[in-house]
């Protein structure tokens, strides 16, 4: 409002007619709703408090960051409504403080907010001097979700980039060795065939043993530098629920030296989806061996398959005791793993799949409880889908 203004109509308020004070009035009452109108629309948060950090204008962006309403707001101490935030620090410095934080309530983002002091001049004590009085503190925000978003896929990108780089030299470094054993091994299987009968065949059933070890170890290795690095998708018409139960049979020895129970609960009309069968079944490989080693033993695993107008989802719920909300955060990082021989890379892996099929994962955590994991793959490829327009007012 204009103080200018305010300090001409006080000055002439003796001196008016009521008609020209109900017209001063009006405008007052229009200027007002004029910015009102404007504040309400910004995109960003704009909180206004007294002196003593008590709320005395909040717009609409501010309200629906922090889930206030704005009636039951106005007037109180802006720390009471923002556990966390510590205004006597705020106040103290009395200069302007930039921060971000995050909100978990109602939706979880990331702010960037600054706080300002509000000062007006006034008379000072010596006459014809001026000075600052503190009227309030302005404080603005501003979601800056998005660009943390980006800036964290930055980095996970550049991580993998370097994981892949690491993972193809360990693997060559792994394949050399292998291919000489695999080379000695037939050596010796020719010098068998010389040696006595009663010798021979012990001796022929250790070398198929241990060319089938190394057979093995060859398709590890294939396999895990096809999971993490970018590849072309050999995409066919598949049957998700036969992809599951391939996985979970595949799986059927370590279940029941575990004794734990699979339930299985599979919706028998899905459609057949393009995928690449043999990456999609590393991803469900991926997230029930981390299900059986976060419920060690006895537990249950429920899998569960369905559909909506654009998704068919896989859902795995363990039994196992759920992620710490500390480490939920870090659940994608390389090398972050709450498991004492853990390499960290499994959801990892799991994500870059669903990501190449476009699909999406989310994570439900209980910690204490178990966790819940739902991999969506599109009915259709919807990499890129058109936004509806908005309807016009």
């Amino acid at each position: 409002m204009n103080s200018g203004f305010l300090d001409k109509l006080l000055e002439r308020i003796g001196r008016v007619r009521p008609e020209e004070v109900r017209d001063y009035v009006l405008r007052l009452a229009d200027e007002k709703g004029f910015f009102e109108t404007i504040f309400h629309a910004l995109h960003e948060g704009v909180i206004v408090t007294d002196p003593s950090g008590n709320i005395t204008y909040l717009n609409r962006a501010a309200c629906e960051f922090f889930g206030l309403e704005r009636d039951t707001a106005m007037g109180r101490p802006l720390a009471e409504r923002l556990q966390g935030l510590d205004w006597d620090i705020i106040a103290d410095s009395q200069k302007t403080i930039s921060r971000d934080m995050e909100v978990f309530y109602p939706i979880n983002r990331f702010l960037n907010f600054y706080v300002t002091p509000l000062r007006v001049e006034k008379p000072g004590h010596l006459k014809g001097t001026m000075e600052q009085e503190l009227v309030g503190y302005a404080v603005i925000l501003r979601d800056i979700t998005e660009s943390r978003k980006s800036t964290a896929e930055t980095i996970q990108s550049e991580q993998f980039s370097a994981l892949t780089m690491l993972a193809a030299g360990v693997a060559h470094e792994l394949g050399n060795p292998l291919n000489s054993l695999h080379i000695h091994l037939q050596l010796m299987e020719r010098r068998a065939r010389k040696v006595p009968e009663a010798q021979r065949k012990e001796l022929s059933k250790s070398i198929e043993v241990a060319k089938e070890e190394i057979s093995r170890l060859d398709t590890i290795i294939r396999q895990f530098l096809g999971a993490i690095r970018p590849s072309q998708l050999d995409r066919q018409l598949e049957n998700i629920n036969v992809l599951v139960e391939e996985s979970v049979r595949f799986l059927r020895a370590e279940i029941t030296d575990r004794n734990i129970l699979v339930e299985t609960e599979l919706r028998a009309d899905l459609p057949l989806l393009e995928v690449d069968r043999t990456q999609m079944k590393q991803a469900f490989f991926n997230v029930i061996k981390n299900a059986f080693q976060a419920m060690n033993s006895t537990g249950i695993l429920r899998i569960r398959t369905d559909m909506d107008d654009r998704f068919v989802g896989i859902t795995f719920s363990d039994s196992g005791g759920g992620i710490a909300d500390e480490q939920m955060s870090k659940i994608f990082e390389p090398y972050s793993t709450t498991k004492a021989s853990g390499s960290g890379l499994g959801l990892l892996i799991v994500r870059r799949i669903l990501r190449e099929h476009g699909g999406e994962m989310e994570l439900l955590n209980e910690a204490g409880k178990g966790l819940c994991i739902t991999m969506k793959l599109p009915l259709r490829d919807q990499r890129v889908r058109m936004l509806t327009a908005p309807t016009e007012s």
